[in-house]
C-alpha cells in the first residue's frame, strides 16, 4: 500500500500536477489574504473603476510575468533560439523548431495557472468587480433616483460598495445592486473557467496532432530532457569543480583543503590583471572557451614559478 502512494505521488509529481496544483492553492490563498489585509475600495466617484479594476488585473499580469521568469527552460529557450548575440551560431532544423514551440506551449500553459486562479477567485469573490462596476449600473427603473440629478446619483452609486454611505432610502437598492454585481462577477468566473478548459483541451489535441513525435516517443523524449538536465548538472558541477581546483593549484600553489601544504606560489601583478578580467564563454574562433576568471595566463603558469614559498612542516 505505502510503495502504491509512493509510486502515485511520484507519478503526480513528475506530470506536474502536484506542482500545479500546490501553485493554485498559494494562489488561492494569497488572494484571500491580499483581499481581506489590502483591499479597501475608495467609494469616490472616478476612482472606483481604476481601484477595482488594478486589483484584478494587475497582480494577474505579474503572476503571469513571474510564471514566465521562473521557468528555467524559458530561458534555455531563449537562449538556444532567441538570443543572436555573437557568431558564430549553428542551423537549426524544422524539427527542432517544432519541439522548441511545444516545450513554449507547454510553459505558457504551465504559467497561466497562477493569473487564471487568481481571476477566477476574485470574480467568484466578486469585491473587486462590485467596486469597479459600482458606477455604471443602470437605476433608472428605480423610484429612489427619480427626483435626483445625475451627479447626485453617481455619487450615491459610487457608494454602494461602502456600507455605510448609503442614504437609508438607498439601503433596498444598494442590496439589490450589490446581488447583481455579484451575479455577473461570478458568471464572468464561471465563463473563464469554461472558455480555459476548452482552450486547455483543444490546445492539448492540437500540440499531439501537430507534434512529430508519437505518444511514445514524446514520452521517451520527456524523460530524456528530464534526465538530460539532471546528468547535466551533477555532470557540470564535477567538471567545475575539477577544472577550478587545477587553477587554483596553478595560481596558489595548493588545493584548499590540503592539510599538507608545503609549497605556495605568490601569484604576480599579471596574475591578477589577468583574473580580474572576465572572459567571455566560447563567443571567439578558440577552440576551447575560458570558462571562469581563472582562466588565460594562469593556465599556462608552473607550479615551480619563481615567488613560491617553501613551508616547513
Amino acid at each position: 500500500m505505502g510503495s502504491t502512494l509512493n509510486n502515485i505521488a511520484c507519478s503526480l509529481q513528475r506530470s506536474g500536477t502536484w506542482i500545479n496544483s500546490l501553485i493554485a492553492a498559494l494562489t488561492l490563498g494569497g488572494q484571500q489574504l491580499f483581499t481581506s489585509s489590502t483591499f479597501r475600495c475608495p467609494c469616490q466617484v472616478g476612482k472606483n473603476f481604476y481601484y477595482g479594476s488594478a486589483f484584478l488585473v494587475i497582480p494577474a499580469l505579474i503572476l503571469l510575468v513571474a510564471g514566465y521568469a521562473l521557468r528555467n527552460q524559458m530561458w534555455t529557450i531563449s537562449s538556444d533560439y532567441c538570443c543572436r548575440c555573437a557568431p558564430p551560431h549553428r542551423r537549426i532544423g524544422l524539427l527542432e523548431r517544432k519541439l522548441a514551440c511545444l516545450r513554449f506551449f507547454s510553459i505558457t500553459g504551465r504559467a497561466l495557472i497562477a493569473p487564471l486562479t487568481w481571476l477566477v477567485a476574485t470574480l467568484m469573490t466578486g469585491t473587486y468587480y462590485e467596486c469597479a462596476a459600482s458606477e455604471f449600473v443602470t437605476v433608472d427603473h428605480y423610484p429612489a433616483f427619480d427626483n435626483i440629478s445625475a451627479d447626485e446619483r453617481e455619487e450615491i452609486l459610487a457608494g454602494f460598495p461602502c456600507s455605510t454611505s448609503a442614504p437609508p432610502d438607498m439601503i433596498l437598492v444598494r442590496d439589490e445592486v450589490a446581488l447583481l454585481h455579484r451575479f455577473q462577477s461570478q458568471m464572468l468566473g464561471w465563463i473563464l473557467i469554461t472558455l480555459a478548459t476548452i482552450i486547455t483541451l483543444v490546445s492539448c489535441c492540437l500540440m499531439r496532432c501537430c507534434s512529430p513525435l508519437t505518444s511514445l516517443q514524446h514520452c521517451y523524449w520527456t524523460n530524456h530532457l528530464r534526465n538530460e538536465k539532471e546528468l547535466f548538472e551533477q555532470a557540470a558541477e564535477q567538471h567545475s569543480r575539477l577544472l577550478i581546483t587545477q587553477r587554483l593549484r596553478k595560481l596558489f600553489g595548493f588545493v584548499p583543503g590540503n592539510e599538507d601544504v608545503k609549497h605556495i606560489r605568490i601569484p604576480s601583478c599579471q596574475d591578477w590583471k589577468d583574473i580580474s578580467v572576465p572572459s567571455l564563454l566560447c563567443m571567439g574562433d578558440d577552440l576551447q572557451g575560458h570558462y571562469s576568471f581563472l582562466g588565460g595566463q594562469v593556465d599556462e603558469a608552473e607550479e615551480s614559478t619563481p615567488g613560491g614559498i617553501e613551508l616547513k612542516p
